[in-house]
């Protein structure tokens, strides 16, 4: 029996124990983390089972920071039972259909406004209550934090997946335009931050009869970060690019939320909120295009490889509209994307 199969076998005679009969559960997915899920239905109630090894992927986050999340009014998953030992999470399951799957052109504003509205309560719950029952702080997404993300990029995409050696001039090139991300990260306001606040993560429930509204999920990893940095990865979301009016007219809705919760200075214009999303944007790119290649190298999950492009070109578009920027703007798109597209070509079936 695989490992995969014991832990399986594990999980379902906790649920069968739990329930005090024998259930069936179904396989939705994995996540990019090593995390599983899967989903049943007892007496009528639909739940959600996750399985985390507690050896790679803890679980007391998760149970804490989603009834933080519950106490700010934030739709999310209730924790029903769980096992510490195993990393078994049982919790209530909150909506089937991902906001990414019925978003268009004509729908996009009015569901990420509703979006954005939630990042309202989640920037105030920068704690929890660890398994002690203690108050502990969120990490902070900090200059070190973020050169550590940035660095996935260089080791996994450049260097182990393309092979690809920087001459001491990119090298240079590199470092510079990574401190003025890491210099912009540090110039914002920190505030409670989801950190993969997107439209795969943000679910469809309709519990209420005639009330739609959006769950969030995948928030085990919330920090307290940059006051952009949700906004931006729904906005220019790496698995889906919309029209720029579009984005602009809801850059400049979160910008005015912000100033009306009173979360930034009224000092701060609108073009240095802009700056901070841009340039917040540029390190999550650069960031997602190295993990995307860790994910298909480390962890043997290749379909993330295609979304690496779009990546790509988020910050060849966004960089080349800063003049300090512009050479790495210049640099990804006449070495690093076509490099890309070649071995994803060569890839075929096996993205």
């Amino acid at each position: 029996m695989s490992q995969t199969d014991l832990r399986f076998s594990l999980l379902s005679s906790w649920l069968n124990q739990y329930f005090g009969q024998e259930v069936n559960v179904s396989l939705i997915c994995g996540d990019a983390s090593f995390r599983r899920y899967f989903k049943l239905t007892v007496k009528n109630n639909h739940y959600i089972v996750s399985d985390s090894p507690v050896t790679l992927v803890p679980i007391v986050p998760f149970i804490a920071i989603a009834k933080a999340y519950h106490q700010a009014g934030v739709l999310v998953p209730e924790v029903v039972h769980y096992c510490l030992e195993q990393g078994f999470v049982l919790q209530t399951n909150v909506g089937d259909e991902q906001l990414l799957s019925i978003l268009k052109n004509d729908n996009v504003a009015g569901y990420y406004q509703q979006a954005l509205d939630l990042l309202v309560p989640i920037t105030g719950v920068t704690q929890y209550h660890n398994a002690e029952g203690k108050s502990q702080s969120f990490p902070f997404y900090d200059s070190a934090f973020v050169e550590k993300e940035l660095t996935i990029f260089t080791e996994w995409l450049i260097g182990a997946h393309l092979q690809y050696d920087l001459s001491q001039v990119e090298s240079t090139m590199l470092n510079d335009c990574f401190q003025q991300l890491i210099v912009n990260v540090e110039a914002q306001p920190k505030m409670g931050m989801h950190r993969d606040f997107h439209s795969r993560n943000l679910l469809m429930n309709h519990d209420i009869p005639g009330l739609e509204r959006l769950a969030v999920i995948d928030f085990q990893d919330a920090v307290i970060g940059p006051i952009t940095y949700d906004a931006v990865s729904l906005l220019r979301d790496c698995y889906v690019r919309w029209p720029e009016n579009i984005v602009n007219s809801l850059m400049r809705y979160h910008y005015q939320l912000l100033m009306k919760h009173e979360l930034i200075d009224h000092n701060a214009d609108f073009s240095v909120y802009q700056q901070w999303f841009d340039l917040m944007g540029l390190q999550r790119h650069i960031k997602a295009a190295g993990i995307f290649a860790r994910l298909k190298l480390r962890d043997g999950k290749a379909g993330y490889m295609a979304d690496i492009p779009l990546t790509l070109q988020y910050i060849v578009d966004i960089a080349g509209r800063y003049p300090s920027l512009k050479s790495l703007s210049q640099w990804v798109e006449e070495v690093v994307l076509p490099k890309v597209l070649a071995k994803n070509a060569t890839l075929g079936g096996g993205l």
